[in-house]
């Protein structure tokens, strides 16, 4: 018996997959599974974490639904995965937060914060929030920049420590022995893997959606949300670095850098989470979990509403809708730090250290074959 009924169903399911072994070929799961007699409740939050959803496999078993085995591996494992994010959260207080209402909360925040700024704003001078500036320093009119450090650096180093303690416990969970260290071959091979996204291919030729016709759709949208995601916070960075070592204040002209970067990565954060929110509204149900739907949306919505805010205070900034369009877009850089730790973000970090393990263990097998 396992800490949970899904767990128990995921164990019935590798059970008889182990037993088969038709789909070794799709992804990395089925080739994890076949390195273990028994499995924990560790090594099944790990082989969740280490499936993409394709759906291959289910489209490829031969016991899936009408079936009476009902194998359902990417539901099942989808479902252990989003518990998993409340198991290894930090801290456990707030592991359930965002499970079914996180777009409603997520939305909620950055408008309060949005508010806190507008009124923050007002409190000090009513025309600023509807005034005209322009120049190097012209958003801290509406806040004062220690101030708005001061706010999101409290909260970004929070999600940093809730971060860095829920993989932490995720690890020393999966892995084994206990606290194992990864090494560097391992390390770079899982971020080929993970920047590739090479297991969302359905074992070549696709990702399996709303039918039996497999694309490369969910795998394109990823890539622009990961990679705008990545691009905004260089450039954010960068322009942390022109303020604090070259004396320069924001906003900065459209060649700079920091600019540059925020741009395309902003135009990243708006095509790729469209594309995933269609896409998953699209999907047939039969490989979603639905009653998580909330969850895996916030997180999509708060970066799509992040890129579309930045892009707007952009195009906008030197007019007198700058004030309002700042606030918005330092709502949702808030609402998006303080839901990190508890929404879907938190799988790209236990993937990655599941295509580390997996890596390790492939490293292993193969000294293994290679003693004997």
């Amino acid at each position: 018996m396992h800490g949970t009924k899904i767990l128990d169903e995921a164990d019935r399911l590798m059970t008889v997959c182990n037993s088969c072994r038709y789909c070794e070929g799709l992804c990395a799961v089925f080739p994890a599974m076949e390195m273990r007699r028994a499995l924990s409740d560790g090594d099944l939050n790990y082989l969740a974490n280490l499936c993409h959803a394709c759906g291959a496999c289910y489209v490829d078993c031969q016991f899936s639904p009408p079936h009476e085995f009902n194998v359902n591996v990417p539901k099942t494992l989808a479902i252990a995965r989003a518990e998993s994010y409340a198991a290894y959260a930090w801290p456990r207080a707030f592991s359930g937060l965002f499970s079914r209402n996180g777009l409603a909360i997520s939305i909620i925040a950055a408008l309060s914060v949005a508010a806190f700024i507008f009124g923050f704003a007002a409190v000090s001078d009513r025309q600023v929030l509807y005034g005209i500036h322009t120049g190097p320093g012209a958003f801290y009119a509406l806040m004062p920049h220690n101030a708005m450090v001061a706010l999101f650096g409290i909260v970004f180093l929070y999600a940093i420590l809730a971060l860095a303690m829920s993989l932490r416990a995720f690890w020393r969970d999966v892995s084994e022995p206990v606290g194992a260290r990864a090494d560097a071959p391992s390390l770079w091979q899982a971020v080929r893997d993970a920047g590739e996204l090479r297991y969302l291919d359905g074992g070549g030729v696709g990702c399996f959606n709303e039918n039996d016709q497999p694309t490369d759709r969910r795998r394109v949208y990823h890539h622009f949300t990961f990679y705008g995601f990545l691009l905004c916070f260089a450039a954010t960075c960068v322009a942390t670095l022109y303020h604090y070592l070259l004396g320069r204040e924001a906003p900065y002209a459209w060649w700079d850098l920091p600019v540059l970067l925020g741009t395309l990565g902003g135009i990243g954060l708006v095509i790729g989470p469209i594309g995933l929110l269609v896409s998953k509204r699209r999907r047939d149900p039969v490989l979603v979990d639905e009653a998580r739907y909330g969850m895996d949306a916030a997180f999509t919505a708060m970066l799509f509403l992040t890129g579309l805010s930045g892009l707007a205070l952009l195009f906008w900034r030197e007019t007198a809708a700058m004030g309002p369009l700042l606030a918005l877009h330092l709502g949702f850089v808030f609402a998006l730090f303080i839901t990190l730790p508890y929404g879907k973000f938190v799988h790209g970090l236990y993937r990655f250290a599941a295509l580390v393990r997996y890596a390790r263990e492939r490293k292993m097998m193969g000294s293994g074959s290679a003693e004997e």
